[in-house]
């Protein structure tokens, strides 16, 4: 009987063990759809926000309220703080480049007068960019396959069907594209810096010092701005909460997640779902037309990001 009990405890324990581990693979599962949908409010969010603040004021009270928001969660959960201080430098040059660069970029260029579908479209060559990169000087051994190569190409080519009917005449000039290339640049860098040079450590602590360096540049500038913040907007008000609560403390941080369990092209390569998702939520919050071309681009869209995220990984000679 001792020996049928001490069974059937060992029995229990596994059937945990393995019930845990079936809750984990669907969390790692659903982890990159979640980012998409997450990453893809961004600029539902500026349109809320845009009119009643500057872009850089508005991010800087973004970063101060995510920080507050994140110190209060390690206090809670005692998490850990990066062990030395080449790691703090290296998370602090990937919140230069994915915070401040690439969301600064992002939003001064809108504010300027490019259209979100511009933007979506310059920032959606991430992958592509990501590739050549990849395939011209490696990444940890890491190589673009045929496949995925094709995926990629599909990926564009939905997403050209989808910005295409958005893009208008005369938005676009030297100030505001410059901006936004700047922005696609950072965000490019900072993925294959992180992936290349940020070792794994706490989500918190880490997204803590990315945004303590976003803010140490972010805010001097801000302070330039002329234009005032109408803090008693009800709109604003509720950008500047989806944006801390959901597209720092929940989008930032599954990117970060991604880009250390994932290869580089394949996590990118996610971002081509951005702009065909965010079509949606307009039409969905603001009745913005949905026409063929761009639920035609969307299925080649994630049909491109299947072949690359699903692709085996091609790896360099030893």
């Amino acid at each position: 009987m001792a020996r049928r009990s001490s069974t059937l405890r060992a029995g229990g324990a596994g059937g945990r063990s393995r019930h845990a581990g079936a809750v984990d693979e669907a969390l790692l599962l659903a982890m990159p759809i979640v980012f998409v949908l997450i990453w893809s409010t961004g600029f539902i969010v500026a349109r809320y926000g845009m009119p009643h603040a500057p872009p850089l004021k508005f991010l800087a009270l973004r970063y101060a309220l995510s920080l507050l928001c994140f110190g209060v969660w390690i206090a809670l959960s005692k998490a850990a703080w990066p062990r030395n201080r080449a790691q703090w430098a290296h998370l602090a040059m990937v919140g230069l480049l994915i915070h401040a660069g690439y969301l600064g970029g992002v939003w001064a260029a809108v504010k300027a007068g490019i259209g979100a579908g511009t933007v979506a479209l310059l920032v959606g060559l991430q992958p592509v960019l990501t590739a050549l990169w990849v395939t011209g000087v490696g990444s940890h051994g890491e190589r673009v396959s045929p496949r995925q190569w094709l995926g990629l190409a599909l990926g564009f080519a939905g997403l050209l069907m989808v910005v295409a009917p958005k893009l208008g005449s005369g938005e676009i000039t030297g100030w505001n594209l410059s901006l936004a290339i700047g922005a696609l640049l950072s965000i490019t860098t900072g993925t294959l810096y992180q992936k290349r040079h940020v070792k794994t450590c706490d989500v918190r602590t880490a997204s803590s010092v990315q945004l303590l360096a976003a803010l140490a540049v972010t805010l001097p500038v801000a302070l330039l701005e002329a234009e005032a913040v109408d803090w008693r907007h009800p709109q604003l008000i509720g950008a500047m909460a989806w944006s801390v609560l959901v597209l720092t403390l929940g989008g930032a941080s599954l990117l970060y997640l991604l880009i250390q369990r994932g290869a580089a092209t394949a996590v990118t390569s996610l971002l081509y779902l951005v702009p065909p998702c965010t079509a949606v939520l307009a039409w969905a919050l603001f009745d913005e037309s949905l026409a063929a071309p761009v639920l035609i681009g969307l299925g080649f869209t994630a049909a491109g990001v299947a072949l690359v995220v699903g692709a085996p990984r091609a790896t360099a000679p030893a």
